[in-house]
């Protein structure tokens, strides 16, 4: 039996609010995730660099890599030739930029907000959050704004105020419960009457703390009671559809036939009107999401709770703890290089994943560059990787897209005139000699005399640490256009079997390809 709860007095709940917005601004690991939410949400996606933006910040994380393909890889997405998807460029151009975008989000709640000590509290909580972020998804797809997409991340965040007292201050959260389960207090008043704020207004306020998008932060706002009627602005829409997500999630993680249910017939009259949806429309959203929710949690390696799950707010049998995360595949093991034992497998799997890439017939000349550069990064164990383009007005060779360690600083510095300014003592130098000559090359020890006199001086100042690198110039016709460049910290003896290097030259055959018909 449920103990009565007092209300505190205003100077407690001002306590409270203030403990919790402390522990936001204050918390290693939250502000880290406010500043990782950010810098997701500041991807722009109506340019080129957009998707290599998105992919490098995926691949920066092991276990958000493995997470985004797993996902891709569930049957709700996987392609109809059956080709698994293996490079996260692959995964951005089947699920789309938007929807990657938001499900780093969530994963990044997820991996941030996991709290053995209150699990049950906190799953149903980011259970709801991705679930509504889900119905946002939806909501979006079938509006005419532009920028709708914006509404699945406004859905995800609702619920941010519930999640946070849930983690951080599960003792009031219990009160809350406790409150609203009388019937007698909406989580809102409740929250009210024991934090001194909504949840709404506490998740607004934790995002305008993170320098979130102010439209995201005024779709948190409480909407009036009642029928609502169609939204007369884009604002209004993200309101709507953030509350109807929301609640959509609630009814949704307590009932396996929601259709049916008063709840149900509830959410039509307060918001059929607004969304012109009937009965059938209700339930085929129900249908859709309840799919994309199955193949989240599998892909985050997360059991569904259990219907009407009780939370005893002392913590729950191991049963209804959260999943352990795992932090990716069983490695394989690696060379001393860095360069991984099945790197075999990896290429193979990234010649598959960029031929289904261009015969979708969709796909830019970035986009399968981006792959290609993915791949080689991925499956040889580089610690950077570059594609370097000529731009024939600026007579410059360019770094242009890139991804490893201290990525943004190299890009930036790997830029050299054509010809070289500074030519070796030969009067020649080994990235000019590999485009003029149309060769790839496989350098396992760049500190040996013979090689390092063909390196260029900008190379030995801006990547001096490179104990073992690859050329591959992108040559059409008699046009030199560039080259991709990886290297590692390490020599690699093992070298480059002729397997694999048959594969590397099949990848560069498709950018070729892609180059020639664009």
């Amino acid at each position: 039996m449920l103990e009565a709860v007092q209300p505190p007095d205003e100077g407690a709940t001002r306590r409270v609010r203030a403990a919790l917005m402390q522990k936001v601004n204050g918390d290693e690991e939250m502000f880290a995730l406010g500043g990782s939410i950010a810098r997701v949400i500041e991807l722009a996606d109506s340019d080129e660099p957009g998707t290599h933006d998105l992919a490098y910040f995926v691949l920066s994380d092991v276990a958000l890599t493995q997470r985004i393909l797993r996902l891709s890889n569930t049957i709700r997405y996987r392609t109809i030739s059956g080709t698994a998807v293996t490079t996260v460029s692959r995964a951005i151009a089947l699920l789309g930029f938007d929807n990657v975008k938001t499900t780093a989000l969530a994963m990044l709640l997820v991996d941030t907000l996991d709290n053995g000590a209150h699990a049950g509290s906190v799953r149903v909580e980011l259970e709801a959050a991705l679930c509504a972020s889900l119905v946002g998804r939806e909501m979006a797809r079938l509006s005419h704004y532009q920028g709708a997409e914006e509404a699945a991340i406004g859905a995800l965040f609702k619920n941010l105020g519930a999640l946070l007292v849930a983690s951080h201050e599960h003792a009031r959260y219990r009160e809350i419960k406790q409150l609203t389960a009388g019937g007698k207090h909406t989580p809102a008043q409740a929250s009210q009457m024991i934090l001194g704020c909504s949840y709404d207004t506490l998740s607004a306020a934790v995002l305008a703390e993170w320098k979130i998008p102010e439209v995201i932060v005024r779709a948190q706002a409480a909407l009036p009671p009642g029928s609502l009627k169609v939204a007369a602005s884009r604002g209004e829409w993200m309101r709507q559809v953030a509350s109807f997500s929301l609640d959509v999630a609630r009814l949704l993680g307590k009932s396996g036939e929601p259709a049916a249910t008063p709840e149900a017939r509830a959410l039509l009259a307060r918001y059929g009107a607004a969304f012109e949806l009937d009965a059938a429309a209700l339930e085929r959203l129900f249908t859709n999401v309840a799919e994309g929710m199955q193949g989240l949690m599998e892909s985050m390696n997360l059991q569904p709770l259990p219907k009407e799950a009780l939370d005893t707010g002392d913590g729950l049998p191991d049963v209804l703890m959260l999943a352990t995360l795992d932090a990716g595949e069983e490695e394989e093991g690696t060379h001393p290089s860095g360069k991984p034992k099945n790197a075999r497998e990896l290429l193979l799997a990234g010649v598959q994943d960029v031929t289904q890439l261009r015969a979708g017939g969709s796909a830019r000349v970035n986009d399968v560059i981006l792959a290609v550069l993915e791949t080689l990064y991925r499956a040889l164990g580089f610690k950077f990787a570059t594609v370097c383009l000529k731009d024939a007005r600026a007579g410059q060779y360019r770094a242009r897209v890139s991804f490893g360690s201290d990525q943004a600083r190299v890009q930036s510095g790997f830029v050299f005139p054509v010809p070289a300014p500074l030519p070796t003592s030969g009067g020649r130098d080994l990235f000019l000699l590999a485009m003029e000559n149309d060769a790839d090359l496989m350098i396992s020890d760049a500190a040996s005399p013979k090689i390092r006199e063909l390196l260029p001086s900008w190379h030995r100042t801006l990547l001096p640490d490179a104990k073992s690198f690859i050329v591959l110039p992108l040559v059409v016709g008699k046009a030199q256009l560039g080259f991709f460049y990886a290297d590692r910290a390490q020599t690699a003896p093992e070298g480059v079997p002729p397997d694999e290097t048959a594969m590397i030259r099949a990848l560069k055959r498709q950018v070729l390809a892609a180059l020639a018909a664009g």
